[in-house]
């Protein structure tokens, strides 16, 4: 990023300048036009518009925010024309027809309305900030009992009993999720998917009919992604 010294009211090719060494883009008065930074022109006081001036009778400085006039300018006009504004008061009033015309060179743009367009574009093409979370075990799992509707016809021993023991595939070492049982064994649960996977593995459970059961269940539905993406990774 290159340090370009910004005026208080810079000129457009300043404007330009300066967003091009923040963003190291090329930026044009149409492109700046676009991110609805409102351009200025400095209007000596005039006594025949006694009403626009006020009080500031050494002029002041007039925003361009008619969408009318803003267009003119992006599409390339080689002058300024200003039909509404508002006047030292901050009061929008429409100026008498044709309205003011200015120089090109006479459009300002706020230092402070430069700063915060480039903090905007730097915010957004940064990343995301990485929120570093601690590895633990997931707490999420099916029932005993939603074990016993999955799986239970399709294994020859007897389930219940097997997950009551907690031994191999059943235990906290296995699919049990870890810690689940502290409270008592009705609460402990186990992960559907390191479950069937063990089933098979060790009891021989048909591949064909663990992914019937996952269809088959609606408490298995949210682990069917899952289930695919382990299968996918063993290439099953």
């Amino acid at each position: 990023m290159t340090d370009i010294e910004l005026p208080f009211r810079a000129n457009s090719a300043e404007a330009c300048a300066w967003l091009a060494a923040q963003t190291d883009a090329a930026w044009t008065l149409a492109r700046v036009l676009e991110h609805g930074l409102t351009p200025y022109v400095w209007l000596d006081y005039d006594a025949a518009f006694p009403e626009l001036f006020g009080d500031a009778n050494g002029g002041y400085a007039a925003p361009i925010f008619f969408e009318g006039d803003t267009q003119r300018l992006a599409a390339g006009s080689d002058d300024v024309l200003i039909t509404m504004t508002k006047d030292a008061y901050k009061i929008v009033v429409k100026l008498p027809a044709p309205g003011f015309r200015r120089e090109l060179h006479e459009l300002r743009f706020l230092k402070s309305d430069l700063q915060g367009l480039a903090k905007k574009l730097q915010r957004e093409a940064s990343p995301a900030p990485v929120q570093d979370t601690p590895v633990r075990e997931s707490t999420a799992g099916i029932s005993r009992d939603e074990v016993l509707l999955a799986f239970a016809s399709l294994v020859r021993i007897n389930l219940e009993q097997a997950l009551s023991e907690a031994g191999g595939i059943f235990g906290d070492d296995g699919a049990r999720v870890k810690g689940s049982a502290r409270k008592g064994k009705n609460k402990a649960l186990w992960n559907p998917v390191t479950l069937a996977l063990g089933l098979n593995d060790v009891y021989r459970v048909p591949m064909s009919s663990l992914k019937r059961a996952f269809k088959a269940h609606d408490f298995l539905c949210s682990w069917e992604g899952h289930w695919n993406q382990s299968l996918a990774l063993l290439g099953k």
